[in-house]
């Protein structure tokens, strides 16, 4: 339990000590002692509960929290427009399509063509979805401006993307034994379930896995056509499920233990200081590796979808090529996603879960890259939400269990185990439905 005295002499900014041969300042309001860096970084304001509560009454907010707060306020207004605008768009589609048939354009033809438009929505809300991941502690230590975070994601989930394609064709030509007997509207129906979902929980603010939602849209439709499953990567991708965020959280933890003994005699100001800078570089890696490897899944369903409709000609599967214009639209369009949404989910990572120093945002950041980085360069398709989620709890069970909002955390990972499942029968029935309706 904190007592008075211990909460006088933490730094209500960066959560450590402030002792007293430490350079600070001293609130006038409540009388919390700040460090100089820290106080000078908030705009001369104190960020103690108390000070915020009097400043959220008054009108008056430090530098990073307006620009979050007017963030978060947009978020939850634009709400009620984006559903609309997600109808009509589906209306116009439907329309178009519709159209386009009656012009004489081959049915196959339309439903390619839809499969892409949903791969890319799907990016889009991946890129919404995983923004939090990439920038939720950097944003959180108040090392940069939502703004700044959120843009320097996006140009990185940009290039990332651009730099490697073996997980899009391992999904492309691997999640099947064979893609002879899979049609671009079984594709479709996977897709759309997996995108609902996806959007769903990042309206909710819950950083759900979007490679599960992806994953148990296609096993639903596949299974409902008798579609042969490749179990042996499905194996492997499940095996990598459960392996990488386990082993984020050993090492997260693990990290932390050597950092605190490497820096044990220094003042945790000095640390906190020095990791503003390091911090820069993790959360640049994470954007990096996030686009590296989700972007790709929109890839694979892409090239996927371009094969079964005839579009895409391949000799030999085991050398697949990603056109080179769907990786373009889907790193712009990542990018794009990461850079309009996703601040419901940078809220919970960065500070539901646990209050973070950059010393503990730096560990879980390099911890969270080079895990995504491995199994990128092996071409397996993981959750960088699972990565990320699972190295923050093992930078708070380092410093002691009860930092960590377990509860929260339950909560999340409940919906990562109802990920699959959920989107497996919605993809399915909806598959149902079309083939009833056109009867396919």
């Amino acid at each position: 339990m904190v007592t008075e005295t211990t909460a006088k002499t933490t730094c209500p900014s960066c959560h450590a000590a402030v002792n007293e041969r430490d350079e600070g300042a001293t609130c006038p309001q409540c009388g919390r002692r700040t460090h100089r860096s820290c106080w000078e970084h908030d705009g001369a304001c104190c960020m103690s509960s108390t000070c915020i509560s009097a400043r959220l009454g008054s009108g008056t907010l430090p530098d990073t929290a307006p620009e979050l707060a007017k963030l978060a306020k947009a978020s939850h207004d634009s709400d009620r427009d984006l559903w609309l605008m997600v109808a009509g768009g589906i209306l116009v589609l439907i329309a178009a399509g519709a159209l386009a048939c009656s012009l004489g354009v081959p049915v196959n033809t339309v439903l390619v063509f839809a499969v892409v438009i949903a791969a890319l929505a799907f990016d889009y809300v991946n890129g919404m979805h995983d923004a939090g991941n990439a920038i939720a502690t950097v944003i959180s230590t108040r090392v940069l401006t939502p703004f700044a975070a959120l843009l320097m994601a996006a140009v990185l989930n940009l290039v990332g993307a651009l730099f490697f394609s073996k997980v899009a064709s391992n999904i492309a030509s691997k999640f099947a034994l064979s893609t002879d007997h899979i049609t671009p509207v079984m594709i479709l129906c996977g897709l759309i379930g997996a995108s609902a979902w996806s959007f769903l929980t990042a309206r909710w603010g819950v950083p759900v896995s979007t490679s599960h939602s992806l994953f148990g849209g296609l096993i639903g439709v596949f299974l409902l056509n008798g579609i042969p499953l490749n179990m042996k990567y499905l194996g492997l991708l499940g095996f990598f499920m459960v392996v990488a965020p386990l082993a984020a959280f050993i090492a997260g933890w693990a990290l932390m233990i050597l950092i605190m003994w490497i820096f044990q005699h220094t003042s945790p100001h000095r640390v906190n200081k020095g990791f503003r800078i390091m911090q820069f570089i993790s959360s640049a890696s994470v954007a990096f590796s996030h686009g590296a490897n989700d972007a790709q899944k929109a890839m694979g369903i892409i090239t996927l979808a371009l094969m079964s409709g005839g579009f895409l000609h391949v000799a030999d599967v085991h050398h697949l090529q990603v056109p080179l214009w769907v990786k373009i639209a889907c790193a712009l369009v990542i990018a794009m996603g990461t850079g309009f949404g996703g601040m419901r989910v940078i809220r919970t990572l960065g500070d539901k879960i646990i209050k973070l120093a950059p010393v503990h945002g730096f560990a879980a950041e390099m911890v969270a890259a080079t895990t995504i980085q491995i199994v990128t360069h092996l071409g397996i398709p993981v959750s960088t939400t699972h990565i990320i989620s699972s190295s923050i709890l093992g930078i708070g069970a380092s410093r002691r269990l009860s930092s960590v909002r377990w509860g929260l955390a339950a909560n999340i990972m409940l919906a990562w185990v109802v990920t699959i499942p959920t989107t497996a029968v919605v993809g399915a029935l909806l598959y149902q439905v079309v083939k009833m309706l056109f009867r396919l």
